[in-house]
């Protein structure tokens, strides 16, 4: 796989839809389009809020807003 590209959710609303639809988009937008979709399913076919969370860390690297700028600046 990939670097994990960093996604601030950290703050944001945690209802895992809400979470997991922002993890798509930024596997999405970084080129990830298939590692999107199996987080997805992944996600769909998890037993408990924890797992689908951890799901969602093999993905991407969860960060904040902060996180992210910090990437800006010295990335």
């Amino acid at each position: 796989m990939k670097d994990k590209p960093k996604c601030a959710l950290i703050g944001k609303d945690g209802n895992i839809f809400n979470l997991m639809g922002i993890a798509s988009r930024t596997l999405r937008n970084n080129g990830m389009r298939e590692e999107a979709k199996e987080m997805v399913i992944r996600i769909e076919e998890s037993k408990s809020y924890e797992e689908a969370l951890n799901i969602i860390g093999e993905y991407v690297e969860i960060t904040d807003e902060k996180g992210l700028e910090e990437n800006e600046e010295y990335g």
